[in-house]
């Protein structure tokens, strides 16, 4: 959205830097990344720059609230609830689509999770993009709050290894190796010197857990998890030798409980000036009580129909219809969600333009501080924002990231 640097970056484009880039991605790390690369960032003005950050501090700000509290206490479905839950998630992460509100462009929010998201892959991109096209001035940053790459470092081993020796922490993840996202393992282990471990491959004694480090037996103080509810009951074929709900020696980071008390759950909840109409798929005024604030004339036609333990886009429906929410089983675990349109604002070498969605991301080290905003990536279509529907030739879309000045 600045016109300047876009044109500039545009003329000053070839296919042979994208190839460069997509080298230094994927030939940095052991696994390269399993997902398109964008062949371009976007660049935003100061004051989009600013929209998107108040409107990810508003969202994260009412997560903290006695009333979210009491909102979140039934998120947790039965029999899936985590000892020892810590007093506030690490990780936090806000997405947003870009669509525009009469002739200026605004961020609206789509999802958000205290889970984990690619936090070693995007400093990993961010060098990348650099190397690859010298033309972007070197102060633009992909950091909204301001955090030099060093100490963004410092916070994510204060937030991760803490006091613990890096070999008794773990990265934990249903066979790691095989993840869409393994590349961002792989930098997670370079930057701080942690292992992704398959949660087969731990061994339980009494209340404390232990993995092999290169032929030794070592303990795991600190579980940095990355393991998905949704997936971990979608393998049944999975020999674990240890409950996600024993009560355990360990310190988890972040605690899984957090995974379900912020997330599409969240949605009705949060009310914003960036947020849209939401509503448990039983509570939707179809078939229930319409609010006094909304239009009389709401059809489920404009909105998404989204399962609330889901990931990646499992199971969202684009084109809910009354019939389809009538048979859904239990229709308090799905969420009715307001489209929003995005708009192609990103103007490519290929005369097309492109959607994006940005995901802002916190972390959030310990009880004596607050939530910090470091970083942003970025998902770029040409096509539908939902699902894999990049577009025709799957160019100028993919993963990427925001720079600012």
């Amino acid at each position: 959205m600045d016109p300047q640097l876009r044109s500039r970056f545009n003329a000053d484009f070839t296919p042979d830097k994208y190839a460069a880039l997509l080298r230094c991605v994927n030939e940095t790390e052991k696994w390269p990344a399993d997902f398109r690369i964008s062949e371009t960032p976007i660049f935003l003005t100061r004051e989009f720059t600013d929209d998107v950050t108040r409107a990810a501090h508003a969202i994260v700000d009412l997560t903290r609230t006695p009333e979210f509290a009491v909102h979140a206490e039934n998120a947790i479905p039965d029999g899936l609830e985590v000892p020892n839950e810590s007093g506030h998630p690490n990780f936090l992460v806000v997405d947003f689509a870009v669509c525009m509100e009469g002739d200026r462009p605004v961020p609206r929010l789509i999802e958000l999770q205290a889970f984990p998201s690619l936090f070693g892959f995007q400093l990993l991109l961010l060098h990348c993009t650099r190397k690859a096209y010298p033309a972007i001035p070197r102060n633009w940053t992909s950091s909204f709050g301001g955090i030099k790459d060093r100490a963004y470092l410092d916070l994510l081993r204060r937030t991760i290894i803490a006091d613990s020796a890096s070999e008794n922490v773990i990265l934990l993840e249903i066979e790691p190796e095989k993840q869409k996202t393994r590349i961002d393992f792989a930098a997670t282990e370079t930057l701080l010197g942690i292992r992704p471990v398959c949660v087969t491959k731990i061994k339980k004694r009494g209340r404390q857990l232990f993995y092999d480090r290169d032929g030794r037996e070592v303990r795991i103080e600190r579980i940095y998890n990355r393991v998905i509810f949704d997936e971990l009951i979608r393998r049944p074929d999975l020999d674990l030798p240890f409950r996600f709900q024993d009560d355990l020696d360990v310190t988890w980071v972040g605690h899984p409980n957090w995974y379900f008390r912020i997330s599409k759950h969240s949605l009705p909840f949060l009310k914003t000036e960036h947020t849209s109409w939401t509503f448990f798929a039983d509570e939707f005024p179809a078939f229930a009580t319409a609010t006094a604030s909304m239009p009389a004339d709401e059809t489920i036609d404009n909105y998404v129909l989204k399962p609330l333990y889901s990931f990646a886009g499992h199971g969202v429906d684009m084109e809910p219809t009354q019939q389809k929410i009538s048979a859904l089983k239990n229709p308090h675990e799905w969420i009715l969600q307001k489209k929003v349109d995005y708009v192609a604002f990103v103007p490519t070498v290929n005369g097309h333009k492109s959607k994006a969605e940005i995901r802002m991301m916190f972390v959030w080290p310990d009880e004596d501080s607050d939530p910090t905003l470091v970083n942003n990536l970025v998902r770029m279509s040409q096509g539908k924002m939902m699902g894999v529907d990049f577009n025709v030739d799957k160019t100028w879309v993919g993963a990427s990231i925001a720079l600012h000045a």
